[in-house]
């Protein structure tokens, strides 16, 4: 079980995302309100934005809270403003971890950062020094069963990138700029994706057992957990039977 995409499915297995579906409202709001200050308010014009209330209208976020986000994010309405930051390090085994943080004080956010990489018996890095290991793409994950070859072919056609079959699923992966229009392609074909979204897909896998399958697991939640952290992406692989018995 790969830790790029597949952490998902740990978090709906563990029955985590129901139970804290405020703080995905919280960290879609973030994203929205910075994609509108830095694009505009039109998601037309805006692949960024547009990604955003995509998202935000998946999770069934009310209308009223996406158009209050989006006029923040415009100075329209009175609003936080929010810094981008990117913090690396590593995890149990020497796994990679790629932080993604939306903050009103970057001296809470690091100071909590690295809190939890120690607690969690790994430790923060310098700038770069994990990043390098993660391709920024485009990933729409489609279940079984669906059509792979034709999948395959309007994938393709639709300007995807890659498309491989991994066992329960289907992933379609794609360039960042192209994203949208494939998934909206895939969509008019009749094929309706579990997922869609802009990740960072790693490009080697550490795989970890026992012990330190565990604390990556406390360590992803940990930091997913924390207010200011928007995404997080790691490059840990587990197997199916140590996920079982670790649920």
């Amino acid at each position: 079980m790969s830790g790029h995409n597949k952490w998902s499915t740990i978090k709906h297995k563990k029955g985590a995302v129901d139970a804290k579906r405020g703080k995905i409202f919280t960290k879609i709001i973030k994203e929205i309100t910075v994609a509108a200050r830095l694009g505009g308010a039109d998601p037309d014009g805006n692949p960024r934005l547009r990604a955003a209330v995509d998202k935000a209208k998946a999770e069934n976020m009310p209308k009223e809270n996406i158009e209050r986000a989006i006029k923040k994010g415009t100075g329209d309405l009175e609003g936080v403003t929010y810094e981008e930051i990117n913090y690396e390090g590593y995890g149990p085994g020497g796994a990679a971890v790629l932080v993604e943080v939306m903050t009103d004080n970057r001296n809470r956010s690091v100071s909590d950062i690295r809190s939890i990489f120690t607690k969690c018996n790994g430790n923060m890095g310098e700038t770069g020094c994990v990043s390098w290991i993660f391709d920024k793409k485009g990933l729409v994950v489609f279940s079984k069963p669906a059509d792979f070859d034709r999948l395959f072919e309007a994938a393709l056609e639709a300007g995807a990138e890659d498309v491989t079959d991994e066992g329960d699923q289907i992933e379609v992966v794609t360039d960042p700029a192209n994203f949208i229009e494939v998934r909206e392609s895939l969509a008019k074909a009749g094929f309706k994706c579990d997922s869609a979204e802009v990740t960072m897909i790693p490009q080697t896998m550490v795989k970890l057992e026992g012990k330190q399958a565990e604390n990556m697991l406390k360590l992803m939640e940990r930091l997913e957990d924390n207010d200011d952290v928007q995404n997080v992406y790691a490059n840990f692989d587990i197997s199916s039977e140590e996920m079982e018995r670790m649920m």
